[in-house]
């Protein structure tokens, strides 16, 4: 029943994983940067309200435009034939997926001609001073099962702060809200530092969360050690047991049974 003595499937990832990573997060944080400097980075809202906006709860709704104009932003480069940023597709996730976008690069690798990436963006407002303690990622057993299954999965967090702020629009006389990007990170959450990355056991399997998305430091690790991180942490819950663990290796196939 030790942890130490199952007969574990340990995933390889490839020689170039490092490279390929910080490769993608380059090319992310490349591309927002670009879009905040060319002022592609604000989300006008028409209202018809004449008085203004109620700024103490609009950004409960501003994080959904935020998410969504990344989305965009990465869509419009990769319609655009040879862009500097090596984006050559897109694709948007459905709701409850684990990353909002799929991003894939053109890069020439030892085996592949390209690298992908998930990436799970997370909007915050620099008007709120708790705004990105602490959210949810995603649930243990499922992140610890896509790492299993594709050694080389890279999921990328990545973190836009915003500001909110209306403006009378002159052509209309009525308030417009504005949702302004002013600040960026992206990382590879394989790469996020112990301290950093904590186990939640509410919802299902437990979530795993950034204990603070704006501030992280990072650790160069392999696949197999990540899975180990987080299997430590859902065994450190008081919550969670060694037979708990033990059900999810079995029905997600982390480890090998004998017959």
């Amino acid at each position: 029943m030790d942890y130490e003595n199952q007969l574990f499937k340990i995933p390889q990832e490839s020689a170039d994983y490092q490279k390929c990573s910080k490769f993608v997060i380059e090319q992310v944080e490349l591309i927002i940067k670009d879009a905040i400097d060319s002022r592609r980075n604000r989300i006008i809202i028409n209202t018809n309200l004449k008085l203004g906006l109620p700024m103490e709860n609009i950004n409960k709704v501003a994080g959904p435009f935020v998410e969504a104009w990344a989305v965009e932003t990465f869509h419009a480069i990769s319609e655009v034939p040879g862009n500097k940023y090596q984006l050559i597709n897109v694709e948007a996730k459905e709701r409850l997926n684990m990353a909002d976008v799929v991003l894939q690069f053109q890069k020439k690798r030892n085996v592949e001609l390209g690298v992908t990436a998930e990436v799970d963006v997370k909007a915050t407002s620099e008007d709120f001073l708790n705004s990105g303690k602490s959210p949810n990622i995603t649930s243990y057993a499922r992140i610890r099962t896509a790492y299993v299954d594709e050694p080389d999965y890279l999921f990328v967090i990545l973190s836009l702060k915003h500001r909110v702020y209306s403006t009378r629009n002159q052509a209309t006389a009525l308030m417009d809200g504005i949702m302004e990007v002013v600040a960026y990170n992206a990382y590879d959450l394989k790469y996020l530092s112990a301290p950093d990355i904590s186990y939640n056991p509410a919802l299902g399997t437990g979530q795993i969360q950034i204990r603070d998305i704006h501030y992280v430091t990072e650790e160069v690790r392999t696949t197999w050690e990540f899975c180990q991180l987080l299997d430590r942490k859902y065994l450190k819950s008081t919550r969670r047991s060694m037979e708990q663990w033990l059900e999810l290796a079995r029905k997600h196939g982390w480890i090998k049974i004998n017959d």
